[in-house]
């Protein structure tokens, strides 16, 4: 389902239907077409309808301009995009409840979180490796193992049908499916288990000596500019250094934004204020999953 108005439509049709009875006249015909006009004119300035362009169904338009010679790549990000919902905050409250991290954490994390919605500059790594403090001393399976039955228990009915079928819809096209998150790894390696993306490039969590997870990010967290770096890095060992490309892309928060520029059809999905700006000024697709 795409950014478009129902209702402006079927206000149209009936508009239409009244200039063209035997009864109507002339005059009547002209002033239902400028009444139609102006609802139009009032939808778009709300914001209700889109541009022609946005009108694609549940997933991006074919691509153009498709480089046969490349790999073609259908990336998605995760959280907002593929399921309802944000998995990092679902997880805070999990940990939560189950008193696995400390009141005075929890209180860290909320501050995090109230800056970083005001879009205040943050430090990603920082706050999940305060997360990530709940598994301190806990060797690496039994995390991953704690991980996969959250995203069972709470995450796995968040994933959107929509998402299931765009991703089936580009599999079939013959493109290779990405997903590409600031969550953590063993989230999506479960997700990656039920759903048809092909590969998933995610926040990997450091591993000690010892066989237990750390606190500390592995490399950088994917998240923001850093997830078409990261992809980059992936595509390029994988596929190879100038083999792939991005054919399109799916997103719903500003932080999106690199990732969905760097694409032939960027997608966004119910955007945040912020990307449907850009969205409408760039003319990208807009659907409501």
């Amino acid at each position: 389902m795409v950014d478009s108005s129902p209702q402006s439509h079927q206000s149209a049709s009936k508009d239409a239907e009244a200039s063209s009875s035997p009864s109507a006249d002339a005059a009547s015909a002209g002033s239902s077409e400028a009444v139609r006009a102006a609802r139009m004119v009032a939808d778009a300035i709300a914001g209700s309808i889109e541009a022609p362009e946005a009108e694609a169904g549940l997933s991006c338009p074919a691509s153009r301009n498709r480089d046969a010679e490349k790999v073609q790549l259908a990336v998605f990000d995760f959280d907002g995009t593929s399921i309802s919902g944000n998995s990092p905050v679902m997880l805070v409250s999990h940990l939560a409840r189950r008193r696995l991290l400390k009141p005075h954490t929890v209180f860290l994390i909320l501050l995090w979180a109230f800056a970083y919605k005001c879009r205040l500059p943050q430090n990603q790594s920082w706050v999940r490796g305060l997360v990530f403090s709940a598994f301190e001393g806990w060797p690496v399976e039994k995390v991953n193992a704690f991980l996969a039955e959250f995203y069972d228990e709470r995450v796995a009915e968040r994933f959107r049908a929509e998402a299931d079928a765009a991703m089936r819809e580009h599999a079939e096209a013959g493109e290779v499916v990405v997903v590409v998150s600031a969550t953590f790894e063993p989230i999506l390696v479960r997700a990656k288990e039920q759903h048809p993306f092909d590969y998933q490039v995610s926040t990997r969590m450091r591993v000690l000596d010892d066989g237990t997870y750390s606190s500390q990010v592995d490399g950088k967290c994917v998240e923001g500019d850093q997830k078409l770096v990261a992809l980059r890095a992936f595509a390029d060992e994988r596929f190879g250094k100038g083999k792939w490309e991005i054919a399109c892309a799916y997103g719903d928060h500003h932080s999106d934004r690199a990732i969905l520029a760097a694409a032939r059809t960027p997608c966004v999905v119910d955007p945040d204020r912020p990307l449907r700006r850009t969205a409408r000024r760039q003319g990208w697709t807009i659907l409501h999953w």
